[in-house]
């Protein structure tokens, strides 16, 4: 599905204009339904026939993982995943005349539920998976002792953290290094190792012997539940900021830089880029208070600060472009443009010059 996404949203690029807006609207339909024609080619031949063990398994799998906050989330999600595959089986068995308006209707009718397999199809084979059996951790005494060696390795910073998932219990598991008298560990903490309280479980002669003896991770959660990457929204129009800059460039008068400066801070539908960066910061704003973790909040916090910044500077921009609109003036003429360099070519009836006889001079005796 990624390959033919990909491939898909190569042929609509052709279908746009600088702007991001459809343009050939029968190549973009076409193009949509050749994606369409190609998932139930593929779902049919490589899932189809092997999806109801899938979720079986997964179901027999979530059954016997510990309670959680997430798990009510994963029962819904295989529900969905058995609706959708029950309505890609029905086109399946009963499909509409070949080149026919009634087949190009019922794959476009189907292509939500083929976008919802390929986002989430993953997770119910990462939950049919969880069959992995964790080897034992630390006894008690032992980890209050690697647990305060941590520490220690904290506060001198010499505690690298290179990895970290949740596993099906909801703890969260992060690798790390730990380095004392110049010999590198690899130990497994839970907790947030920015926060007091988290601790030690294991210790390992390397990430692989981590990896074998640890819980496997379970699929990572997700900013909003109802985004697809298979399946977005149509583009908005969007002017680039280097068009805008070039426009600058290019402009004459005031009022032509007036009016890129307010295309730059126009909010609505078809935002400006500035608009657009505040966007950008907020989201990644809910994504950094998401992780629930304290660095994720003091980032969030950043984030925030700096969401506000933009604000009041794309709310300046926006003025200094009346401003400067209202000026009523244009550039003065002794900013003349140069011409251009060309280096004349000669005719194409005329014989280049015959390059100056080389000559030898004499040898010197000495």
């Amino acid at each position: 599905m990624a390959v033919i996404d990909r491939e898909t949203e190569s042929v609509l690029d052709t279908t746009r204009d600088r702007y991001g807006r459809t343009v050939h609207q029968h190549a973009a339909a076409a193009a949509r339904a050749r994606r369409n024609q190609a998932a139930v080619e593929t779902y049919a031949t490589n899932l189809a026939p092997y999806v109801g063990h899938l979720l079986d398994t997964a179901h027999s799998a979530l059954d016997e993982l510990p309670p959680a906050r997430h798990t009510t989330a994963w029962r819904d999600l295989l529900d969905s995943l058995a609706v959708s595959h029950a309505e890609i089986v029905r086109v399946l068995d009963r499909p509409a005349a070949p080149g026919s308006a009634a087949e190009r209707e019922q794959k476009t009718a189907v292509w939500p539920h083929l976008a919802a397999w390929a986002d989430h199809g993953s997770i119910a084979a990462d939950l049919a998976d969880q069959h992995h059996q964790p080897e034992p951790e630390l006894t008690d005494e032992e980890r209050q002792m690697w647990t305060e060696m941590a520490h220690a390795a904290q506060r001198r910073g010499e505690l690298d953290l290179i990895e970290s998932w949740y596993a099906a219990d909801g703890r969260r598991i992060t690798l790390g290094y730990l380095v004392e008298n110049d010999t590198s560990t690899v130990i497994a903490l839970t907790g947030d190792p920015d926060a007091p309280g988290w601790e030690v479980i294991g210790h390992y002669a390397h990430e692989y012997a981590a990896g074998q003896a640890l819980p496997r991770a379970v699929p990572p959660g997700a900013l909003r539940s109802d985004t697809s990457r298979f399946n977005r929204p149509e583009p908005a129009p969007e002017v680039s900021l280097q068009e805008l800059h070039q426009d600058v460039v290019e402009a004459r008068a005031a009022g032509d830089v007036s009016e890129t400066l307010l295309t730059a801070t126009q909010p609505g539908y078809d935002a400006g880029p500035m608009v657009r960066m505040q966007e950008l910061l907020h989201t990644a704003g809910q994504f950094a208070n998401a992780l629930e973790t304290v660095q994720g909040r003091q980032i969030a916090a950043r984030l925030d600060a700096l969401g506000r910044q933009l604000d009041f500077l794309t709310r300046e921009v926006h003025e200094a472009a009346e401003d400067l609109g209202a000026t009523v003036a244009v550039l003065p003429p002794h900013r003349a443009p140069k011409p251009p360099r060309i280096r004349p070519r000669p005719a194409l009836d005329t014989t280049p010059p015959a390059p100056p006889p080389r000559t030898t001079a004499p040898a010197r005796r000495p």
